[in-house]
């Protein structure tokens, strides 16, 4: 899957679209889902032009991937849901089809602030 640089996630980076900013640094954002599934529901992509994680992970610089994980962290810390803060949080990432994977831009979504029950549903 290429990247599409019309992308939603890509349009956020270039500031043609507003967000709910929760946290940045160099290499990465962080901020509100629209649709939050969770009392805290924070997507955090990379600033780089990758499509799932298996490209970020594969392709990324290692500045890329600890600053990606360092805003990670400071997510969890900043909404309470870190285990030194609060009573703990899902993160999760879809890649492509059967990921369903709706934004083709790699993005963690942490989502806490309640018990997040199974991982997965029924297989459809």
């Amino acid at each position: 899957m290429a990247y599409d640089d019309s992308n939603i996630f890509a349009r956020i980076l270039r500031g043609e679209i507003p967000n709910d900013t929760v946290a940045e640094n160099d290499h990465a954002l962080a901020f509100r889902d629209i649709a939050p599934k969770a009392p805290s529901h924070v997507l955090v992509i990379p600033k780089g032009r990758y499509v799932a994680f298996d490209d970020f992970a594969a392709n990324a610089s290692e500045a890329e991937i600890a600053g990606f994980m360092r805003l990670c962290a400071q997510v969890c810390a900043l909404e309470g849901v870190g285990l030194e803060q609060g009573n703990g949080f899902r993160a999760i990432t879809n890649a492509g089809h059967d990921g369903v994977q709706e934004v083709p831009h790699f993005h963690l979504h942490i989502m806490g602030g309640s018990i997040m029950g199974p991982m997965i549903g029924a297989r459809g």
